[in-house]
């Protein structure tokens, strides 16, 4: 017969294992909480719209052609004050194209100071919507604390544009400059062995150079020219101004501060680039004029947000959408192999999309949204056959570009049955490169040695502690030369143009969509209405006979919030970066890091291009 335990100890326990109750309780109860809070959001109570409800346009982060499906971030951010970094360019549009003709809407205000980043083809799309909804005789009215360049361009077509006193309209043109890490790696000893075919293939050289080529520095000086005067020439036409208004606001900027003594709001309202100069305050009070207060927050107007006037809308419209569908399958980010996630494109997720939409009979054609500078040529690949097997299923599929589709993002769009891009978005840069960085001189210098033998010449070859050698560095060339004719061969086939012109025009190089669209790698100008009636028209579907359906891989939402809220132990390259020495030479290295970890091609071969430009930052 045991001895029974002392009380200290008996107490102990009972307290522990009330302890682990409570414990086990509590996040039963938050599971269980959340789940119920998650469903609940997505079965919102629709309130019936008011006459007389201004929409408001308030978008946060950057204008995405789609927004990762993630409701229990939605859920979580609700309890704090994150904002949303993604905004759907769609429902903007769709949510201006819809007031245009409800009478319960009288005018649209438009609010840019949470608005991030968007391209210029995204920002021009959505600029078309507000120039459409304002030929219905309603106006827009734009406020801002201040403007950049990417918040003037949707400003400028409203009929007031509002700017704090303290503000300014910042217009500063566009750039392309990158690091580049020669002189970083030479000095750590890391050997960058760079494979690839194309003069302008200019997404290697910051790996071989301290500066950027003359062939580089000439083809990004003409798409950036593009770029710029359609820029220009849009706020000119906005305005009613002359196309180089833009040209004489940046070069007057330091006169104009002079003769203003530093006050940047007056500089712009003499430049006819604001209509207004007023407080936030000021600015609601003239809308309470208008539409009357808002009952709730008793210190604004009465509206209604985007997101809310689409579900509204939704809930009263009890017709029964039609069966026929166009597919939109959206690429976005880069080119990864595998699944992806809401920054990068999967091969294999985007493939699954495509097939998805092939095995469905009531779709009857596919929308390809491309906004990429490509990536992996393997998931590339996989996604352009994911294309030929919708083609050979007697479904048309139509490439409408974004604000970038080069090299891989091109790739995959150009055996598409029509490519339609906007002026300004970044295309071409066919090409194709590799990279093996290899690490033995360093080893060395901290006196770890690699020795060993193999039974044949590649046995131990690609081992990252080795150097190249001239047979493997070959083996990789050789590769490369395939990989670019396999692209220039798919481009002519894609496109109707001969081997010899297609590689005439590629080598790496990048164009605008207008120089594309002259080159015949593009065949028509406009943004993705135009390119939906271009497809509708190609599968012999009227107007109102059928429905878009934007495909998005299904996500856990419960295994998402569950990593979220506990954490996750996953090792990335990129933390390589955290242990690297401060300083000059860390910060390189630590850049050089960080842009090899985007680089997974099973393979190591690479239809990429670093091209996305600055279109200015922002004064806040």
């Amino acid at each position: 017969m045991s001895e029974p335990r002392p009380l200290v100890v008996r107490l102990f326990s009972w307290i522990w294992t009330l302890i682990v109750f409570c414990f086990r309780a509590a996040v039963v109860f938050s599971v269980v909480l959340i789940g119920f809070a998650i469903w609940g959001g997505t079965h919102v109570a629709h309130v019936p719209l008011q006459s007389n409800l201004p929409l408001t346009l308030i978008p946060a982060g950057t204008l995405a052609d789609q927004v990762y499906d993630d409701r229990g971030r939605d859920f979580l951010r609700q309890f704090s004050d994150t904002k949303a970094n993604q905004t759907s360019l769609r429902s903007l549009i769709d949510a201006l194209d819809t007031a245009a003709t409800d009478k319960r809407v009288p005018f649209v205000v438009v609010d840019l100071d949470e608005m991030a980043g968007a391209g210029l083809p995204q920002l021009e799309e959505l600029a078309v919507a507000m120039r459409n909804f304002r030929t219905s005789g309603k106006p827009i009215y734009a406020f801002g604390e201040s403007y950049d360049q990417r918040q003037y361009y949707i400003a400028a077509q409203a009929d007031e544009i509002s700017l704090d006193p303290m503000g300014s309209v910042l217009l500063e043109g566009i750039s392309v400059y990158t690091n580049y890490f020669k002189d970083a790696l030479d000095k750590l000893g890391v050997q960058v062995n760079i494979f690839r075919v194309g003069e302008y293939k200019s997404a290697v050289e910051p790996y071989e150079r301290n500066d950027m080529s003359p062939e580089a520095r000439t083809a990004n000086q003409a798409w950036l020219g593009d770029l710029w005067k359609n820029y220009g020439k849009a706020i000119g036409q906005a305005r009613k101004l002359s196309d180089d208004a833009v040209d004489r606001y940046i070069t007057g900027f330091n006169a104009g501060l002079d003769k203003h003594q530093g006050d940047t709001a007056a500089y712009a309202l003499e430049a006819g680039l604001v209509t207004r100069v007023e407080t936030r305050a000021e600015f609601r009070k003239r809308m309470i004029e208008k539409v009357g207060i808002n009952q709730q927050t008793h210190d604004t107007f009465r509206q209604i947000d985007f997101d809310s006037y689409l579900s509204a809308v939704g809930a009263e419209n009890k017709a029964t959408p039609p069966t026929a569908k166009i597919a939109v399958v959206v690429v976005q980010g880069e080119i990864v192999d595998g699944e992806g996630d809401e920054n990068s494109a999967g091969g294999d997720t985007v493939a699954d999309l495509l097939d998805q939409a092939r095995r469905d009979d009531d779709v009857e054609a596919v929308i390809l949204r491309v906004d990429s500078p490509g990536g992996s040529v393997l998931a590339s690949e996989k996604i352009r056959r994911g294309v030929q097997a919708l083609q050979a299923n007697g479904k048309p599929v139509v490439a409408s570009m974004s604000t970038l589709a080069a090299s891989g993002g091109y790739w995959i769009s150009m055996e598409a049955d029509q490519i339609w891009a906007e002026p300004t978005t970044i295309t071409g840069s066919i090409g194709i490169f590799g990279m093996i960085p290899t690490i033995s001189e360093p080893l060395n210098k901290l006196g770890i040695h690699t020795d060993g033998v193999g039974t044949t010449p590649l046995a131990g070859a690609f081992r990252i502690d080795r150097p190249l050698s001239a047979e493997v560095k070959g083996l990789f060339q050789k590769q490369i030369e395939k990989g670019y004719r396999t692209f220039i061969e798919g481009v002519a086939k894609g496109r109707n143009i001969p081997v010899k012109q297609v590689d005439s025009i590629a080598r790496g190089r990048v164009w605008s969509g207008m120089a594309a669209k002259e080159l015949g790698l593009v065949d028509e100008l406009g943004g993705f209405a135009e390119a939906e009636a271009a497809t509708a028209k190609l599968a012999k579907l009227e107007p109102g006979s059928y429905q878009l359906d934007e495909l998005q891989s299904e996500h856990n939402y419960w295994a998402q919030f569950i990593g979220r809220f506990i954490g996750k132990s996953q090792l990335k390259l990129d933390g390589i970066a955290k242990l690297l020495p401060a300083g000059p030479l860390g910060d390189q290295a630590a850049s050089l890091v960080q842009a090899l970890s985007r680089l997974d091609d099973p393979k190591g071969v690479y239809a990429y291009c670093f091209c996305t430009p600055a279109l200015g930052s922002s004064p806040r």
